[in-house]
């Protein structure tokens, strides 16, 4: 895989599942195929099941009514453009307009819900071995009881060109791909849904993982600036929020300082680090004071910093990440992530994983610059598939014989473009941070929970930290942010003991 490619591929897709598990590619219109139709293709029915379930928590049974398929979007004139896919579980024998709902998706651009739906928070629970290659049938999922189901109701979200999501009728893709028409269409499926399920009055939360940052940071704004819709939480899982701060690969030196403490971790966890504490976080610690006080400096001086103090920043970069100060010298002490997860392992011919390090797998290529793939992906992903398609079709009741598509390359047609409120305007790469932060201004019981892996080279520790301290926000309602941290990658629910801690750092927050 050319480096140019993985580079590419890292700015604009933190969580994008397509290089393993793209089952189809985005659905395609009648206008996309030919630009001369006058007329769209007839409308299909939407998707629709609906059963019933159950799932133990804590020892307590909670009956539930599931409702799964698609609802049907409309623009202002009338006419259906989507049929926006869903998975609804709604408590039994509950008052439904006082109980906690919570909406939730994944990121990518391009990536379905599945993940969180089999991973944590729906009622049944995808079995995989934590950092093994969970790819030995038969395939198991079992009840959760970790699911957030004793707290709130749930609303799982595919975007268009996810799940069963399509662009119908007059609707085209390019609709719905893009940083702002993503944010608006989200909020309108939100508005659309508790207005046919009579949920005005429930108290509403966001939960989105990795690219779902920057789409809930959007959302929290937009809901509340177009649908006067105020949401009482925020969850961001891993969160992708800053373009600038979280995207390795450009020539722009902040995010490599953001990287280096999630470099240190990976290094620490593995055994290849020179300096070796105790802790975890006193690793971490160590590399976020040595990436502030020396590296970032270093770098922002270019060619005038002197070479005494290069070579002291070449000491500690390879006393910190294992890796040698001849290669950070070669890389001029710039290494993303996918150079990284390649040369850590190399003499051993190994490769970590990129969406958690602490994966391993045999390396492929090994005088390759990049890494040739993810081993978190083929370690987990059919397991993944399997199950939800199992539960889905045979549990759920949703009977259809479109695929389901886990994940799609939509990063290469997502318009990057976003206008932010405020001053800030419009900028060609988001940061809704900005967008977070108006919402909490005005909306000041909004609370915003943050859940963050050590091991995630995907979306690091550090640009997490950097939009954290960053946003423009009032002193008082800092105290609205709550941070909790995971020895796990970007799917921490994955590794036992961090499930357990998600569920209750997540049950706590939802009041």
């Amino acid at each position: 895989m050319p480096s140019s490619y993985m580079t590419l591929r890292s700015l604009l897709a933190p969580l994008c599942f397509g290089a393993v598990l793209l089952l189809t590619p985005p659905p395609v219109t009648a206008d996309d195929s030919d630009d001369t139709a006058e007329a769209a293709l007839p409308v299909p029915p939407p998707l629709h099941a609906e059963s019933s379930g159950r799932v133990r928590i804590d020892g307590k049974h909670i009956d539930y009514r599931a409702t799964a398929g698609t609802l049907e979007m409309k623009n202002d004139d009338g006419e259906v453009i989507a049929h926006y896919g869903y998975t609804a579980y709604v408590r039994a024998d509950t008052d439904k307009r006082s109980r906690p709902l919570l909406f939730a998706y994944n990121g990518g651009p391009g990536s379905a819900s599945m993940w969180l739906h089999m991973g944590i928070l729906g009622p049944q629970r995808t079995v995989v071995e934590d950092t093994a290659f969970s790819t030995r049938g038969p395939f198991r999922y079992t009840n959760n009881e970790y699911s957030i189901l004793d707290r709130a109701d749930l609303v799982m979200i595919d975007p268009v060109g996810t799940g069963f999501s399509r662009a119908v009728g007059k609707g085209k893709g390019e609709d719905f791909w893009g940083v702002s028409k993503d944010i608006q269409t989200v909020s309108d499926f939100i508005a659309r849904y508790i207005t046919a399920n009579g949920r005005w009055t429930s108290p509403k939360y966001l939960l989105g993982e990795s690219y779902g940052g920057i789409r809930s940071g959007g959302v929290a704004w937009d809901l509340l600036n177009r649908h006067s819709i105020a949401l009482d939480g925020v969850v961001l899982v891993s969160p992708y929020m800053d373009y600038i701060a979280g995207s390795a690969g450009t020539p722009n030196d902040l995010p490599y300082v953001n990287y280096l403490s999630t470099f240190a971790a990976t290094a620490w966890y593995h055994g290849v680090s020179e300096f070796r504490p105790e802790s975890l976080d006193t690793m971490v610690e160590e590399a976020e004071r040595f990436a502030l006080e020396q590296y970032a400096p270093l770098l922002l001086q270019g060619n005038a910093a002197s070479a005494a103090a290069r070579q002291e920043v070449l000491r500690g970069l390879q006393r910190l990440t294992g890796i040698s100060a001849d290669y950070w010298e070669r890389a001029n002490l710039r290494i993303d992530e996918a150079r990284f997860a390649k040369e850590l392992l190399r003499s051993q011919r190994k490769t970590v994983g990129r969406i958690d390090s602490r994966f391993v797998g045999d390396g492929i290529n090994h005088v390759a610059e990049d890494f040739m793939y993810d081993p978190f992906f083929p370690a987990v992903g059919p397991a993944f598939v399997a199950t939800f398609n199992d539960y889905y079709r045979e549990v759920v009741g949703v009977k259809t014989d479109l695929t389901y598509i886990t994940s799609a390359d939509l990063w290469q047609a997502w318009s990057q473009e976003h206008t932010h409120p405020g001053p800030v305007g419009t900028q060609p790469v988001a940061n809704t941070a900005v967008d977070l932060a108006f919402a909490m201004t005005q909306n000041p019981n909004m609370r915003v929970l943050v859940q963050q892996g050590y091991y995630d080279l995907a979306t690091p520790l550090g640009a997490t930290r950097h939009f954290l301290r960053h946003m423009d926000l009032p002193e008082k309602l800092r105290g609205n942010i709550s941070e909790a941290y995971y020895e796990a990658g970007h799917m921490m629910y994955l590794h036992p003991p961090s499930m357990a801690s998600f569920k209750a750092d997540l049950a706590h927050f939802i009041r």
